[in-house]
């Protein structure tokens, strides 16, 4: 049977230190075809056009 990296006496100890924030009141996202239209809308119409090409994957090798 292979090794444990660490002990699991350590397990979750970031968590437990970081403080708790609670989540914030936003307005709800648009489901189905509303949702297509905001994308669309995004990425299409109010592109910033940089030399003339649209940019899907701005960082394929990452």
């Amino acid at each position: 049977m292979g090794k444990v990296h660490g002990s699991l006496a350590r397990a979750g100890k970031v968590k437990a230190a970081t403080p708790k924030v609670d989540k914030q009141e936003k307005a709800k996202q648009p489901k189905g075809r509303a949702y297509k239209r905001v994308v669309y809308t995004r990425r299409f119409v109010n592109v910033t056009l940089t030399g003339g090409k649209r940019k899907m994957n701005a960082n394929p090798t990452a």
